[in-house]
């Protein structure tokens, strides 16, 4: 997600705030805000791909996505 389209969200966000917005802007809004938590939980995915557990005996696990069934 570019800063153009975050700074747009939270124009938006403000305008909603202050005097409500048009149709065709709460449709902008929802769109935009769809592809910011998309690209949140894509990059928290990749964050969680690579961490580990290190428990105090030294091993490392690696962490697992719960809905994951092996």
């Amino acid at each position: 997600m570019d800063k153009a389209s975050i700074d747009r969200i939270n124009a938006l966000a403000k305008k909603q705030r202050e005097q409500g917005l048009t149709e065709e802007e709460v449709a902008e809004q929802k769109k935009l805000r769809e592809a910011y938590i998309k690209a949140f939980r894509a990059s928290m995915r990749g964050i969680l791909d690579n961490t580990y557990i290190q428990y105090p005996d030294g091993t490392k696990k690696k962490v697992e996505n719960k809905g994951e069934k092996k």
